[in-house]
């Protein structure tokens, strides 16, 4: 699963995604310093992972991950092919969720692709471009489906309301995940799509140090934009937590934190938001030889969470061990666990929550 880091040139999209991956993309004072796509594999912070490892004193603790791009900018007419915009929409239509980065602090030192500060501008901008695109896509769907829908096919007059209903939002300027359709409707005719603008968001409000905390007005003039789209909004000074991924002690990095009013990286705080916009939850595995956790979409099944470890534990699945980790955490071994009642044995139909600890008993 990918999460896409987008937004206009030199707001900082390169920056962050070096301070979230540790990889060393380009990053310049010029538009298009990214050319291809860089992706990193980052670790999702989890402090559950922490305490398992120090309750169990495994060989050795493996971590989730989510893959993040990082995706040239877009300017003005992209969606026409302007700058770099076919290969910048061809991008993120690969990923499955969109980090939009806004530039949301003066400096004079850093040229703006538009000459000033404005980051509603700047997303209406982006917004247009994709909406744009998605628009071209529907239209052309929509001409096929009407030649079926003439001829009295059922599914096809069912699919080509679906469409104009798109097609109006996007002319008015509604991003397709804002569109209102029934479940049902998402499901069978917009997801094959693949709408750029049905991919979930979060802004990035890229800030100076000294809105690290609480943001500024540019910040609130983002909430304000942003407040029907049931999206989420977190704020980044990208510049200032690069600064302190570049420190190598532990502790002078917490002291440049606390100095921030910061209890944690921000950076970490995005990795688990992208974790969460990506639907995705964690269950972990736990004995001497490894601590692990394991990335799942909400809502799996036992089953199917046994088959990300194996697809031959998905097949022969017979039942899984299930430990709550509040319940692990509590009692400090699966032993005093069980001695408390607090071990469950579930079968095909659980599903799994977020924090389970599970070991799976199977047949092939």
């Amino acid at each position: 699963m990918k999460a896409g880091i987008v937004g206009l040139p030199n707001v900082g999209k390169s920056t962050l995604f070096n301070c979230l991956s540790n990889a060393k993309a380009q990053s310049a004072n010029f538009p298009f310093c990214t050319i291809e796509p860089n992706i990193g594999v980052v670790n999702v912070p989890d402090p559950r992972l922490e305490k398992l490892e120090s309750l169990v004193n495994p060989e050795r603790v493996i971590p989730c991950t989510v893959d993040i791009v990082d995706i040239a900018g877009l300017v003005k007419g992209a969606s026409k092919g302007e700058g770099l915009g076919n290969q910048f929409l061809g991008n993120i239509r690969e990923t499955d969720a969109i980090l939009h980065v806004l530039r949301c602090f003066e400096d004079e030192n850093i040229i703006h692709v538009d000459g000033s500060i404005d980051p509603i501008r700047d997303k209406e901008t982006i917004d247009i471009e994709l909406q744009l695109k998605d628009l071209e896509t529907a239209e052309k769907k929509l001409e096929k489906v009407k030649r079926a829908s003439r001829t009295g096919n059922k599914e096809a007059q069912k699919e080509e309301a679906v469409l104009i209903k798109i097609k109006e939002g996007l002319e008015a300027s509604i991003s397709v995940r804002a569109i209102d359709l029934t479940a049902s409707e998402r499901e069978e005719f917009v997801g094959p799509m693949q709408f750029i603008t049905d991919k979930p968001v979060m802004y990035v409000c890229n800030v100076d140090d000294r809105s690290a905390v609480s943001g500024n007005e540019f910040v609130e003039k983002v909430k304000a934009a942003v407040a029907s789209e049931n999206a989420e909004v977190l704020v980044l000074a990208v510049g200032t937590e690069a600064d302190i991924n570049e420190l190598d002690d532990y502790e002078e990095r917490q002291m440049f934190l606390e100095d921030l009013g910061l209890d944690e990286p921000g950076s970490a705080k995005l990795i688990r938001s992208a974790y969460k916009l990506l639907n995705l939850q964690t269950y972990f595995t736990a004995g001497v030889k490894e601590v692990r956790a394991w990335t799942i979409p909400i809502g799996a099944t036992a089953p199917q969470a046994a088959g990300v470890i194996h697809t031959d534990f998905e097949k022969g699945f017979i039942r899984a061990e299930v430990i709550k980790y509040e319940d692990y955490a509590q009692f400090g071994s699966e032993a005093k666990v069980k001695e408390a009642g607090k071990l469950s044995v579930e079968g095909k139909e659980y599903v799994v929550s977020d924090g389970d600890v599970m070991h799976f008993r199977f047949n092939v």
